[in-house]
């Protein structure tokens, strides 16, 4: 656990509606910066991800990709379809700054913790909503999930060129994305109401965060009616080696084409195929002869070629390997706990790292409704304050 020092975010509270990926990231980051975290779960089985192996039993229910999402929070299990639950939730809405849900549109005004009930109770508060595709409009109230929003944003579309097939980009993208713009959301929103005492509503989607991702690309089409694709740079590519792979990004020099085929000891291509226009036209002969010559060798013997020539390239790795690269324990990006259950237990840290701030694990993800008993023993302490006018 990290040491006791004042976080930027001490004294701010959040209440967490969160489930899955995109606002867990988001409260997490949230949480390790320093806010009381309170997340509001369903006492028949919590947050969705408690459950994504099957959980049968309490050491399911903290399973790693929980854990991974949910350090620092404290859980408070309730039923919210009895009214005496929710009254529990509104009064700790009363003191809070910020709350937080990626349900589906229309879902928070439904169950009562609409922007405009919470308004009344905390002129104060930051109501952050995150979904598939928005509040409003054709798509409101589809379900959103990460490889949907790859799809309906044209991501998953995007390739190297019409050869390589479709897929499913293993890794979730649109949740991180989007969770990381809640994120900024929320900080410019406690910002505003320092400076002006109102609240907020604030809407976060899958969607538009791919969208706004696409920047670059969806500019150039909006202007030109064309798209750029770094992945289609003629130059540029993944070459398997003798031993594993390698990417080679064949730009950013004078002549990279000449460069690159001094590397590999072959006649310069150059002549033939001088810019950037010819080298698109041939494109698939350029990659077949990179392709036969990096064949010949291991991935070290062309890295180091490569770098000598000044040519940007990386070794294609597999996680397993990222976790163990010095690099990854120079960014100290690896952080070690200890869980009540699962006992030691490792997951990656936050990415931002500050000169003085020091954000690591000060409590274990929760246990199901394990925070149960001391939120409402504050909350008991609060209302009684409140209520004698103190």
């Amino acid at each position: 656990m990290s040491n006791s020092k004042t976080l930027p975010l001490d004294g701010i509270r959040v209440i967490d509606f969160t489930q899955v990926m995109m606002g867990p990231s988001a409260t997490q980051m949230l949480a390790d910066f320093g806010a009381d975290v309170i997340k509001i779960e369903n006492p028949r089985g919590g947050d969705l991800s408690r459950t994504a192996f099957g959980a049968t039993d309490e050491v399911g229910l903290n399973n790693p990709v929980f854990c991974s999402l949910n350090r620092n929070k404290r859980s408070l299990a309730l039923d919210l379809r009895q009214q005496e639950n929710k009254d529990i939730v509104y009064e700790l809405i009363c003191d809070a700054d910020v709350v937080v849900s990626n349900f589906r549109a229309g879902v928070m005004d439904r169950i009562g913790f609409g922007y405009e009930t919470l308004r009344e109770l905390n002129p104060r508060i930051i109501l952050a909503c995150g979904s598939g595709y928005g509040p409003t409009g054709p798509y409101a109230h589809k379900g959103g999930q990460d490889v949907l929003a790859q799809a309906m944003s044209g991501v998953m579309m995007r390739r190297a060129d019409a050869s390589v097939p479709m897929s499913i980009y293993p890794t979730a993208l649109c949740d991180y994305t989007a969770g990381m713009h809640m994120v900024q959301a929320i900080l410019v929103a406690l910002i505003n109401v320092a400076k002006s005492g109102e609240g907020q509503h604030i809407e976060v989607s899958l969607y538009d965060s791919m969208i706004a991702m696409q920047m670059q690309e969806a500019t150039c089409h909006l202007h030109s009616g064309k798209e750029i694709n770094w992945a289609e740079m003629p130059l540029t590519g993944v070459f398997e080696t003798t031993d594993s792979a390698l990417v080679l990004v064949g730009a950013f020099k004078a002549n990279p084409l000449q460069d690159i085929c001094n590397v590999l000891k072959i006649e310069d291509l150059s002549v033939e195929y001088p810019n950037l226009e010819s080298q698109r036209a041939g494109k698939a002969y350029l990659q077949d002869r990179f392709r036969a010559e990096f064949a010949k060798q291991s991935t070290r013997h062309w890295i180091e070629r490569l770098e000598e020539a000044d040519l940007l390239c990386a070794p294609v790795k597999n996680l397993a390997d990222v976790l163990e690269d010095p690099q990854t324990g120079n960014n100290e990006m690896i952080i070690e706990f200890e869980h009540p259950l699962n006992g030691t237990m490792q997951t990656i840290a936050c990415p931002i790292h500050f000169s003085s701030i020091d954000c690591g694990v000060r409590l274990a993800p929760p246990r199901l409704g394990e925070h149960n008993e001391d939120i409402l023993e504050e909350l008991g302490m609060a209302a009684t304050a409140r209520a004698s006018g103190s």
